[in-house]
């Protein structure tokens, strides 16, 4: 497979194991193709060269021949290298990153012919645009990609390129760091300007929440003067050949985030040897050098008989700062250590498997490590390097470091020093993560070396916010307390805000309190009440059923039903049960449980009740003669009165749960201080349907009992019961009203003291006088009683 476009730019040197590069120095311009034409006619239109991108070739090499001189890193292997340009151009990133993966002379996509050559990593690009191009080459064949971009080419880097890493640090930090810098300062007015491109506009967006932003429309000589630059890592305004005759002071003073370097030894001594005759085999070097020194070179093809020719004896050290600086930028850095972090890696691969090789008695050959077994030992690779700085990556890949805040000072030679004024580390101490040292700031001419003011009166405390005075400059204003239901917690804020859900607004309006949240807890003194009061009448109640079933052959137990009588009392003693489902905190769970199981089990006991009542009357009805009632005396009676009654509470109940169930509700809005926590009933109908058909048992109960009342036996509970119902039914009229004037755990309140009340009155009518006879009286306890009426 030929190269559809053959550029001369590419720098190799073979060695045992290869390290890939692609870099940005050139960006070109083709012309356009169509699908009729021939893939291979493409042809370079323009060429255009970022001369001070060549340190990233020269840091590269710099780095390599350095690991290859010392002994104590990979001793007896040799690393080699191969580097192409990415040309700021998608089509030649995947062009030179298939020259990576193929031999060294032919592009063979997926087959290397030439085993000589063994690729183990590859560092690059200076862009997310490129190292996404890059990675969807290497991630097929799991080759530890490094890049040093400022952003991150996908969002979730570490699931849609498992393979990628980044010597740089997340980007968020420097957002945080700039943030924290206006602070520092009290800027509180500030513009942004941005090209239109995804970087640009994903910093914006991380921006925009954090500070005012102002449109800067004048002209850049007229409108820029005198401002206060503060630019992020990704822009670098001296990059470019074009700004030879631009004026520079406008960048007087600016700040700059860039990304963390240090002064690695021995650099410059390289830099200051480096030119076109050392550097033959260096394929960037002819046309960065008459860029960058604005000549030809003696033997070039290109523009022959001008009289600017270069001796290549220029010194690098000679060209403005815009053009090519002599001391490591943080891009070239991040190029050293990511080649230095293969190294360290190599290096531990090859400790840890010649140890294993001594043990097991094996031949081992670093040569034929895969790429995919490179990724455990390089996820955690931590290394001191020969600046002193620590390097490893985080769990997201990322260089575990943060961002240098650099002060750009002008020299009348068109040069500029970088001086480095502050830091925004996260791996330091929470706290202390941004430094700024204002002394060391050379400020912009026109401000007279003191920080800009952005402010015109003082500022708004806590608990205010600015108003806008009438006539006066944007920045000036005045301050306008919160309104009851906001607040303002910094000084100088544009509006108050309300504060977020459980949560409401000091007297002060400066801070917002979290709400307690409210419901019947068993540990308030009325859940404590309620509760107790429930196990008590629930132990009453167990202690009468034993009481019956003690003396269950008895005939005041055997009168009226007795199992009617058992049933009822095991009823009561869930209805006093059931009334705990009311207390602690709703969930789910309980508030499915809650009603449905009082209706349900209510309607049982005002079932037995009724059916109860209606045995009596039907009992001595038929004692008349010729009455045709006899036939229904019997326990099927009662048991269809209780079934039925029962079955048509319990197909409300589920109809209810299956088409609007209850749930748990947070009730924000009816308590200022207090979140209630309740049970939503869903359906509040069917919630009303439940207690007026319980009404309509108990009323029925009530009326039959008190037709009964009179009937002739020792052993009539009529009586009883119609006070029992009598109670019942008062209970449960007083208890509307009174549970919807309550709110939160006063309303749950309300329906536990109606159960209880209402069960106390059907235990102590209709079971107290039976317990007083069979324990206190027990001569009344005997057939006779019954016959003698």
């Amino acid at each position: 497979m030929t190269d559809p476009l053959q550029l001369p730019y590419e720098y190799s040197q073979r060695g045992d194991l290869i390290i890939g590069d692609i870099v940005a120095q050139y960006g070109c311009v083709f012309e356009e193709t169509t699908y009729a034409e021939n893939p291979g006619s493409m042809e370079l239109d323009g060429l255009i060269v970022s001369p001070k991108n060549y340190q990233h070739v020269l840091s590269f090499v710099f780095a390599v021949k350095e690991i290859n001189k010392n002994s104590k890193i990979l001793p007896n292997i040799s690393l080699g290298f191969q580097i192409f340009d990415g040309y700021f151009s998608a089509r030649m990133t995947h062009q030179n990153t298939l020259k990576l993966l193929s031999s060294w002379e032919r592009i063979v996509p997926n087959y290397n012919c030439n085993k000589t050559k063994n690729l183990i990593a590859v560092v690059g690009g200076l862009n997310s645009e490129m190292a996404f191009h890059i990675a969807t080459a290497l991630h097929l064949y799991k080759i530890p990609q490094i890049a040093y971009c400022v952003f991150a080419p996908v969002s979730n880097v570490k699931i849609q390129l498992p393979s990628f890493y980044r010597m740089v640090p997340n980007e968020e930090f420097q957002y945080t760091g700039i943030v924290r810098l206006l602070w520092h300062f009290q800027w509180t007015w500030v513009g942004i300007i941005a090209t239109d491109d995804d970087q640009d506009l994903q910093t914006i967006n991380a921006l925009k929440w954090l500070i005012h932003i102002n449109e800067i429309s004048e002209g850049i000589t007229k409108k820029f003067m005198g401002i206060l630059w503060i630019m992020t890592a990704h822009w670098d305004f001296s990059s470019q050949t074009e700004l030879r005759g631009f004026d520079m002071n406008i960048f007087q003073g600016a700040l700059s985030f860039t990304i963390h370097s240090n002064q690695v030894q021995d650099f410059t001594k390289f830099l200051h040897r480096v030119c076109p005759r050392s550097q033959q085999e260096d394929g960037f070097i002819r046309v960065f050098w008459e860029q960058a020194f604005n000549c030809v070179l003696s033997n070039s093809d290109e523009n022959k008989g001008r009289n600017d020719a270069c001796t290549g004896e220029e010194r690098l050290d000679s060209l403005p700062g815009i053009i090519f600086e002599m001391t490591m930028t943080g891009q070239s850095y991040s190029i050293y250590n990511a080649v230095y972090a293969i190294a360290h890696t190599l290096h531990q691969i090859s400790s840890s498997r010649q140890k294993r090789r001594a043990m097991e008695s094996r031949r081992w050959d670093l040569s034929n490590l895969q790429p995919w077994k490179f990724h455990p030992f390089l996820r955690i690779i931590s290394f001191n390097n020969t600046a002193g700085d620590l390097i490893f990556f985080n769990e997201n890949g990322e260089i575990a470091a943060g961002f240098d805040i650099i002060n750009w000072v002008n020299l009348p030679n068109k040069t500029f020093i970088r001086v480095k004024v502050g830091r925004m580390d996260p791996q330091v101490l929470p706290g202390s993560e941004f430094t700024i040292n204002e002394e060391a700031i050379t400020w912009p001419n026109l401000v007279n070396q003191e920080p800009p003011r952005a402010m015109c009166n003082d500022h708004c405390h806590p608990g205010y916010s600015k108003k806008k005075k009438e006539g006066a400059p944007f920045c000036c204003y005045s301050c306008a307390l919160c309104p009851e239901e906001k607040i303002s917690d910094q000084k100088d804020m544009d509006d108050c805000f309300e504060c977020p859900q459980g949560q409401y607004p000091n007297k002060n309006h400066d801070e917002c309190i979290s709400k307690v949240l409210n419901y019947l807890s068993f540990t308030d003194y009325l859940g404590i009440t309620l509760a107790s009061w429930a196990l008590f009448l629930s132990l009453t109640t167990a202690l009468v059923l034993g009481i019956f079933i003690k003396n269950q052959n008895t005939p005041m137990v055997r009168a009226n039903n007795r199992d009617l009588t058992y049933l009822l009392l095991i009823s009561l003693l869930l209805c006093f049960l059931c009334s705990l489902l009311f207390i602690g905190q709703p969930h789910k769970v309980t508030c499915n449980l809650r009603q449905p199981a009082f209706g349900i089990i209510f309607s049982v006991a005002v079932s037995c009740v009724l059916a109860k009542t209606i045995t009596v009357v039907v009992a001595f009805t038929a004692t008349k003669p010729g009455t045709q009632m006899r036939k229904w005396v019997g326990k099927r009676l009662a048991n269809s009165i209780l079934i039925s009654c029962s079955l048509i509470q319990i197909s409300v109940c589920a109809v209810w749960l299956c088409i609007a169930p209850p749930f748990p509700h947070f009730d924000m809005d009816t308590l200022v201080e207090e979140i209630i926590v309740e049970c939503n009933e869903g359906s509040v109908t069917m919630f009303y349907l439940v207690l007026g058909y319980l009404g309509f048992l108990a009323i029925v109960s009530f009326t039959m009992a008190f037709l009964a009342r009179k009937l002739p036996d020792s052993f009539n509970e009529a009586k009883f019961i119609t006070f029992s119902m009598l109670v019942f039914c008062g209970v449960w009229l007083s208890f509307v009203p009174s549970y919807l004037s309550s709110k939160g755990k006063y309303m749950v309140a309300v329906e536990i003291f109606s159960i209880l009340a209402s069960s106390v009155g059907l235990l102590s009518c209709i079971f107290f006088p039976k317990c007083f006879i069979i324990i206190l009286r027990p001569e009344l306890n005997t057939r006779y009683q019954i016959t003698r009426k």
